[in-house]
Order: structure tokens, then C-alpha cells, then sequence
């Protein structure tokens, strides 16, 4: 899995000029670049430090990604063309904005010296050596987290043996999801009729479902489950003074299901 850190501002906008022919715009994007940066002090009566960065782009900018697509499509034509690994190794890259996998049977010295070259001293890139490493998915518990999924070979339920490629969301991406479900259910939303608070919530996790539905979400979607109905059950609790009476034979979970919560 390899990963950059910063773009040269001047070959960014080399390649910005063959989309792009409005003088205007690229001038948007060259000050926006270029654009200074502040940096607080840490204490009391310090004096803010103002720099200027000739690489890379603003952290969590809106067209970052977009930037980084622009410029890494380059190294998407050099690895699928006639003399990249994709033609003699058959290897297959996989790219989301400047994140990306690279998929082969053997990971050769060849390999990693092609995309070393091509993103270290073709493009100009800076390699995130934190973030690199080859992964060994034959290897028995080994596994690879990319895109908020954990792609691993695990062995079948029905005990044959075989193993499979089991894709399901990882545990950060679970830890994330729980503590957006705890901001969700706090006390700051006691003001919300109940109709309208659980059609806020159901966007919410119909929306993270829709997106790890892929793959075998099922034991993922359990602990959701549970989890939402465990805060949302202490949310009706502490809405007023009075405390909260479930009616007379009926569970929680059959009161969210009355409600239309939603079951992932």
C-alpha cells in the first residue's frame, strides 16, 4: 500500500495547464496553493509564524482530492502502459485520490523499484513510509484495511477448510461510527419530537450502511445495531424530568420498531 505527502506545487499546475485553459481559473488555484499559512502560538502572548508552502496541498482542502487525481493520473497511464507492471506483471492498481493498492502475485524487487521511480523521482512525490507495506493476504490473520474496509482471507463457516475473502468494515471504522452515534444521541437533541429525531437518525445510519453493505457487513451491523438501540433507550430515559415508561408488555426493541428505527 503506498501513500504521498506533498505535490510540487509547480508540476501540479504543469499538468493543470493540458485540462484547463482558462488563464483565470488556474490563476484561482495557483493563489489558493500559494495561499499563506498561520500558525497559532501555543501560549499566552506569542506571536503567530507565517509561512508560505511551495508543496502540497491544504489538509481536508475541498479539491485536494481532486488535485491529487489530476496530477496521479499520470502514474496511472506509466503503470497500465506498454511498459508498466500492469503488462509484465500483471499486477493491478486500484486508486482512490492519493491512496492506493497495488494487487500482484509477487511483489518484486522490480515492482516496488518501478513505483518508487516513477512517484519519487519521476513525479516528485514523497513516499509516506508509515504508510507503505507489502501484505501478505495468504498469510494465516493477515489482513489489509483500505477505504474503511478490512480485506482478509478467513476460513469458512461451515468448517470445509476453504478459505474465502472476507471483506466486512474495520474496527476504526467502527470505533468512528460509535462515537458519531454518542454525539447523536446526547442530550443536546432532548428538544426534537421523537418522530423527527428517529428520521434524523435513520438517514444517518441508512447512509453508513449504504456504504459497508459491500462484502459480510452482517456481524458489523449487529454491533450497530445493538449499540444505537443501548444509547437510544438512555436518550428517551433522560428527555424530561419525568422518567420514561415503556408501555405496559411492550420491549424497547418493539418500540423502536413501532418508531421505524432502522435495522442495518
Amino acid at each position: 500500500m503506498y501513500s504521498f505527502d506533498s505535490i510540487p506545487h509547480d508540476r501540479l499546475m504543469a499538468c493543470l495547464q493540458w485540462r484547463i485553459a482558462d488563464r483565470s481559473v488556474l490563476k484561482l488555484i495557483r493563489m489558493w496553493l500559494d495561499a499563506v499559512i498561520v500558525e497559532t502560538p501555543g501560549g499566552k502572548g506569542g506571536t503567530p509564524h507565517y509561512s508560505r508552502s511551495r508543496r502540497g496541498t491544504p489538509q481536508g482542502g475541498v479539491i485536494s482530492p481532486l488535485l491529487a487525481n489530476v496530477y496521479l493520473h499520470w502514474f496511472d497511464k506509466a503503470f497500465n502502459g506498454l511498459r508498466g507492471p500492469a503488462r509484465w506483471a500483471n499486477a493491478k492498481l486500484i486508486r482512490y485520490a492519493d491512496d492506493f493498492v497495488i494487487l500482484a502475485r509477487c511483489q518484486s524487487a522490480k515492482l516496488v523499484a518501478f513505483v518508487e521511480e516513477k512517484l519519487e523521482n519521476w513525479m516528485g512525490l514523497e513516499i509516506n513510509r508509515e504508510k507503505t507495506r507489502v501484505v501478505d493476504l495468504r498469510k494465516e490473520g493477515v489482513g489489509l484495511d483500505f477505504l474503511g474496509f478490512t480485506f482478509r482471507y478467513d476460513r469458512d463457516l461451515y468448517r470445509t477448510g476453504r478459505k474465502y475473502l472476507n471483506v466486512m468494515p474495520m474496527k476504526r471504522a467502527l470505533n468512528k461510527e460509535r462515537a458519531v452515534l454518542r454525539g447523536l444521541t446526547g442530550s443536546k437533541w432532548n428538544y426534537m419530537p421523537i418522530p423527527d429525531y428517529i428520521r434524523m437518525l435513520n438517514g444517518h445510519l441508512k447512509g453508513w450502511g449504504n456504504y459497508f453493505s459491500f462484502g459480510y457487513p452482517r456481524m458489523a451491523f449487529r454491533d450497530i445495531d445493538w449499540y444505537v438501540r443501548y444509547r437510544l433507550a438512555n436518550h428517551l430515559r433522560r428527555r424530561s424530568q419525568r422518567p420514561f415508561r415503556l408501555p405496559k408488555g411492550v420491549s424497547f426493541y418493539a418500540l423502536f420498531d413501532a418508531l421505524g428505527l432502522v435495522h442495518l
